[in-house]
């Protein structure tokens, strides 16, 4: 069975996730950034750092304004390069000493938007040192939000951080971004996207569903999907296959859908899987897919980022409960999908 993609209405380095509580003050908010894994930094430096200004034109209405270094005496030789990335002129950071990015967040739209925000921080060769990555949460029409990220865990003997700017943005209609980590929205469900994995051409993504409210949550056969460019229009020309059989059984065979009833805290998975091969065409990226449980169910749209080549196909897997052991290990949706996704 095919289905098209109903009309409507890129490898990174490891990155940290960080949760952004908004605060309003004077028409301008600030993300209050939540450490979840090392992520954030003070907004007032210590004693020991300095703040200097990044000269960076950043990307879809965001830059990052500031960059933290901890003042570590500079040799001579070693001044920063200013023809590489956006590099500050500040004392050389030694490895995984804590460097702070601060980033703004401007919402030139009409709708309150979530965004996800990878900030890169550079070395002075203009090498990546540290992608780390921020959830900014309802952004209102013509707000300005403010947050920092920070990088940690340089391995010894790494090149010293000397600049930062953003690498890449996505934002979804705040009413269907995913929900945030340690909340249930009022439908009962979660739903999110994990990571992905890509073998020889071939891209599998799950989506994960979880069942967080107080009743039995019960779907039957595949997600529904629309695909979506980056200005939140429809894809067109895509087939949406039942199924991964046509895209590879390399994969393991397909199974065939059937009810799935989820207990309280019970989770689901299902896959999208495709192949990025590049032949006659214009190769397709698909930055949005807005996934609905079943017929009925509220939107979430999540960013696995499709590069489905010329292709022109995208399987999809039908749900499949969790089984107990893969829960009990940590396998529930939200705790593998990346944030904001």
């Amino acid at each position: 069975m095919r289905r098209t993609s109903p009309l409507r209405p890129a490898p990174f380095l490891s990155a940290v996730a960080v949760t952004a509580l908004l605060l309003t003050a004077c028409g301008t908010e600030r993300a209050g950034v939540g450490d979840t894994g090392g992520g954030g930094v003070p907004d007032a430096a210590g004693p020991s750092s300095s703040s200097t200004p990044v000269d960076d034109p950043g990307k879809d209405g965001v830059r990052v304004t500031s960059l933290t270094l901890p003042s570590v005496p500079a040799s001579p030789s070693a001044s920063p390069s200013p023809s590489h990335g956006y590099a500050v002129s500040a004392d050389r950071l030694a490895p995984d000493t804590g460097a702070g990015a601060d980033f703004e967040v401007t919402n030139e739209s009409s709708e309150k938007l979530t965004y996800t925000v990878i900030i890169t921080f550079t070395s002075d060769d203009g090498g990546a040192m540290a992608n780390e990555t921020a959830t900014v949460r309802d952004v209102g029409p013509g707000k300005t939000v403010r947050g920092t990220v920070r990088a940690e865990g340089l391995p010894p003997g790494a090149p010293r951080i000397t600049g930062a700017k953003v690498l890449q943005v996505t934002k979804v209609p705040a009413s269907e971004a995913p929900a945030e980590p340690g909340t249930c929205p009022a439908s009962g469900i979660r739903v999110s996207a994990d990571q992905g994995d890509a073998a020889m051409g071939l891209r599998v993504v799950g989506l994960h569903l979880e069942n967080c409210g107080t009743r039995d949550y019960t779907v039957q056969g595949y997600p529904l999907l629309r695909l979506l460019d980056h200005g939140m229009k429809p894809v067109d020309g895509i087939e949406i296959l039942d199924g991964s059989g046509e895209i590879t059984t390399g994969a393991g065979p397909d199974e065939p859908p059937r009810p799935v009833t989820l207990g309280p805290g019970e989770t689901a998975t299902a896959g999208l899987v495709w192949r990025n091969t590049t032949e006659s065409g214009t190769p397709v990226n698909v930055p949005y897919v807005q996934v609905r449980a079943k017929a009925g169910a509220e939107p979430v749209t999540v960013t696995p980022g499709l590069d489905l080549g010329t292709t022109g196909k995208l399987g999809v897997r039908p749900w499949k409960k969790t089984d107990a052991e893969a829960q009990q290990g940590g396998g529930a949706a939200g705790t593998s999908g990346r944030p904001g996704q």
